[in-house]
């Protein structure tokens, strides 16, 4: 260990399984503070299963850490931490300067300071439609911040919820954008096959659950597609809650031959629709950050989002924009969008401009910074 370096460690259990937005903020932010001077890097996984995953996932330059033994459950974990500060960071982490929860939950430290990210505030707004383990995420955040944790978010909208919703002080609340896409590096060729008939596409991303409002983009899809044969309208992502909901959409829609379900996609695939589609939908009614729209914008692809939670601060003027929930809307902008070759050229320069926006090493360089000022 070099002296003088700042000794952080990260919740790194978002890098078990499919890889979700959560799960790319994770493995970004790990490689761009792998490589910063001043700083020393280990990563752990809350739960038993995690740090099962975890093998060969970290980035180099980043050491596993983790307690001896088989380990909890992750809800054991977390029943335990909205009451009492046991079990502590240190069984998870060993002696560490700050301690930094990746995903809503960090352990209690008896000496170490602490940093929690919260992505959004769902659970709170969407209880119904959130898991029960995510429920638990409000209270404890507002626990650890009892304990003397400090909250970072991915965007100042939900840094003002935070403050407002759960109480917690200004001054220990920090917004910091992420980084736009995420480098795939030689991620592997591209699979995807699309049917024959789809010339072109509109193309929805993301895990399917009710606040993306697919089953929205479907209704509105099924007004405009009669005037435009030889679209598709294409829908990839892991399943969700809203699955049925969305099935049941298809299955209703005038155009349902035309809607293509593809579940989740590997890094490659997602970069090949991306670059392929005509136009990118996201008419999610609620976001803490929003990466997928600006994944397409970075390789020039027009997108139309709804204009709900921290869209519109993260894509500014380079998107069409409709009200939330409003398919009328949402339909006329996709109908404008397939008809007008110089609308969608114009958004897609604004765009790409807008994504350089966001980088990862500008993340990590203030994440780093955060960490100091927590340490002291």
């Amino acid at each position: 260990m070099a002296a003088g370096k700042l000794k952080v460690a990260l919740d790194a259990t978002p890098l078990a399984g499919e890889r979700t937005g959560v799960g790319v903020f994770c493995a970004e932010l790990l490689r761009e503070l792998a490589g910063r001077p001043g700083l020393e890097v280990g990563a752990f996984a809350l739960s038993r299963q995690g740090r099962a995953l975890l093998e060969g996932r970290l980035p180099k330059g980043v050491r596993q850490l983790g307690p001896p033994g088989p380990g909890l459950p992750a809800r054991v974990l977390h029943a335990s931490w909205a009451r009492w500060p046991f079990p502590p960071a240190e069984l998870f982490a060993g002696g560490t300067d700050v301690v930094h929860g990746t995903n809503f939950v960090v352990p209690p430290a008896w000496r170490a300071a602490t940093l929690v990210t919260v992505h959004d505030l769902s659970p709170l707004h969407y209880p119904e439609w959130s898991r029960p383990a995510a429920r638990r995420y409000p209270e404890l955040v507002k626990a650890a911040v009892r304990r003397g944790a400090w909250v970072h978010t991915d965007s100042e909208f939900v840094a003002g919820e935070v403050r407002e919703l759960l109480g917690v002080p200004a001054e220990r609340v920090r917004a910091v954008h992420p980084g736009g896409p995420a480098r795939r590096g030689r991620a592997g060729e591209a699979r995807v096959k699309l049917p024959a008939w789809a010339e072109r596409y509109v193309l929805a991303l993301g895990t399917v659950e009710p606040r993306k409002a697919m089953p929205a983009l479907v209704r509105a899809f099924g007004r405009v597609a009669g005037r435009h044969p030889g679209t598709a309208l294409v829908i990839a992502g892991p399943e969700g809650p809203g699955s049925e909901q969305l099935a049941r959409a298809i299955a209703a829609s005038p155009a349902h031959e035309r809607v293509v379900r593809l579940g989740w996609v590997s890094p490659a695939d997602r970069d090949a629709l991306l670059r392929g589609a005509t136009v990118f939908a996201y008419p999610s009614i609620y976001e803490g950050f929003g990466l997928p729209p600006l994944e397409a914008m970075a390789v020039g692809t027009p997108v139309v989002a709804a204009s709900a939670g921290a869209l519109p601060e993260v894509l500014g003027e380079a998107a069409f924009w409709v009200p939330p929930r409003d398919e009328e809307a949402l339909a006329s902008a996709l109908g404008h969008l397939l008809s007008d070759t110089s609308a969608r050229e114009d958004l897609a320069r604004k765009g790409r401009a807008r994504a350089g926006l966001y980088s990862w090493e500008r993340c990590a360089e203030e994440i780093a910074c955060l960490y100091q000022q927590v340490a002291s």
